[in-house]
């Protein structure tokens, strides 16, 4: 098996763990089955950098000395705000020449600045989806998932997102076995999938101001299987149904309907990770009523059929 060469982009005020997490991440494989990753990390002039929380990194090499390699990762932090003009030239001559071009959180605004997000679609930290999509039209700006791949490039969301993909990419060339064996190591789940959204249902949601409309919104969570339907709901926020779903949207953001759909989804996934029920128990449990609607829902929703996600993201039994 031929050695894959990765490379690690250091600059002033990178996010550490930015840096660390994926590292970690090769560095396993590599202790796993020698020979497999060669890391390294380079910075503009090969001097130290400083990160954000004020750690200090010595690169190994200077970046114009360091051969295209096979995955270049290119970390975020505060010091994307205002990127070295020199960074922004290097990452446009040679990102599009390396198989795996990789950006963990507001990583994605270096290669966005460098035009190697063009067409692409793209997610980065969700608190900087917006500034992306307006700095740079150009890019499809997905807020959702923790990460995303199109073609060679794959991005990341907030921090901790960049050890989840760097376990798919690990998965990716060396099999789940070793991913596995990586992130018990690491103490991590291998089973966080890239469309899994970066915020629960409830988080993705605002709160509402009014309580009972904050209460319903708890007891929508802790009801999954009960009637939902927005006449119900009313009902129980004290409110008509008209008044109800124009409030609800108002001050969540969303209409009751898919606030419903998220925690229902959300609620048949972690049952299909952690339990070991049948599907027709779980679509029963998660308010689906019968295994065709849920699968309808995950297939719109995830791609996937229930049994598929399952089969891919519940974790294997320890031995």
């Amino acid at each position: 098996m031929a050695q894959r060469t990765v490379l690690v982009v250091l600059f002033d005020q990178v996010q550490s763990l930015d840096v660390t997490g994926p590292v970690e991440v090769f560095a396993g494989a590599e202790r796993h089955t020698p020979g497999t990753y060669r890391i390294s990390t380079a910075s503009l002039d090969g001097a130290p950098v400083r990160t954000s929380s004020g750690l200090t990194v010595v690169p190994d090499r200077l970046l114009a000395d360091v051969p295209d390699p096979d995955t270049l990762v290119v970390p975020g932090g505060q010091g994307t705000r205002s990127p070295d003009p020199r960074l922004t030239d290097w990452l446009r001559a040679h990102g599009p020449h390396v198989r795996r071009l990789v950006s963990v959180c507001t990583g994605a605004a270096l290669l966005a600045g460098a035009g190697l997000l063009d067409g692409r679609r793209a997610t980065t930290h969700w608190a900087y989806c917006d500034r992306l999509a307006r700095e740079h039209p150009a890019v499809q700006v997905d807020p959702d998932p923790i990460y995303v791949r199109d073609g060679h490039v794959a991005t990341s969301a907030g921090v901790t997102s960049g050890i989840d993909l760097a376990l798919a990419l690990v998965e990716e060339d060396l099999g789940r076995d070793t991913a596995l064996t990586i992130a018990r190591h690491l103490v991590v789940f291998l089973r966080r999938p890239g469309n899994q959204a970066q915020f629960s249902a409830q988080l993705a949601a605002q709160t509402a101001r009014r309580e009972p409309l904050r209460e319903l919104q708890q007891w929508i969570t802790e009801h999954p299987g009960s009637d939902l339907g927005v006449e119900t709901l009313a009902a129980r926020a004290g409110l008509s149904p008209r008044h109800f779903a124009r409030a609800f949207r108002a001050e969540t953001g969303t209409t009751p309907g898919r606030y419903v759909d998220r925690i229902r989804l959300e609620h048949a996934r972690r049952l299909l990770e952690d339990t070991g029920d049948g599907v027709e128990q779980v679509s029963r449990a998660s308010g689906y009523g019968t295994p065709e609607a849920m699968r309808r829902a995950f297939v719109k929703a995830l791609g996937t059929s229930p049994a598929e996600y399952r089969r891919r993201f519940r974790p294997a039994p320890a031995r």
